[in-house]
């Protein structure tokens, strides 16, 4: 399955999570219903989505917790696919997803569940600053939750601040 096919899987079964019996629509019987707003519209669109991205992918670079594991790679090319990827799982229109698989991108880094756990913190410092509500954040937090099996190879580590593998090979730079 692709990392689209898997995105939109989530975000469709997120939605039947919470829907109420009375304020929920399946797409298939709409029947001149209008749907909900995406959670991108709720996030204030792809712009806003950029900027929350942005800011989080600066803090995250500059966390001792967790910036040795990106030591090796490209902080555009984090910054421009992570965008990317966040912006396909919120369903922003005409969202479109370049870079690899969630594991393969994290595979040989070495990730610890406490490394993880430092980025989902940074992640929520910076939905926080940008007051993102309640619902729609913990929305974003469920669907990007979903890959953790795909980031964390050392399950169980509360280690933070490891040292990168040397095996691991980032991507090529990206092309401007």
């Amino acid at each position: 399955m692709s990392v689209a096919q898997v995105l939109a899987w989530r975000i469709y079964a997120t939605s039947l999570r919470s829907c109420g019996d009375d304020d929920c629509v399946c797409a298939a019987c709409a029947d001149g219903v209008s749907q909900p707003k995406s959670l991108c519209d709720r996030l204030g669109g792809p712009s806003a989505v950029s900027a929350v991205v942005s800011s989080f992918a600066g803090k995250a670079l500059k966390d001792d917790r967790i910036n040795k594991k990106f030591a090796k790679s490209d902080a555009n090319r984090i910054v421009v696919h992570l965008t990317q990827f966040v912006e396909l799982g919120t369903n922003c229109s005409g969202a479109k997803y370049e870079g690899r698989s969630m594991k393969a991108t994290h595979e040989h880094m070495g990730v610890t569940d406490g490394e993880f756990n430092a980025l989902v913190d940074d992640l929520v410092k910076t939905l926080d600053e940008f007051k993102v509500p309640a619902a729609e954040k913990t929305e974003l937090l469920n669907i990007l939750g979903g890959y953790k099996k795909e980031i964390v190879e050392k399950a169980g580590d509360t280690k933070t601040g490891t040292e990168l593998p040397a095996k691991f090979k980032p991507a090529p730079t990206l092309k401007k």
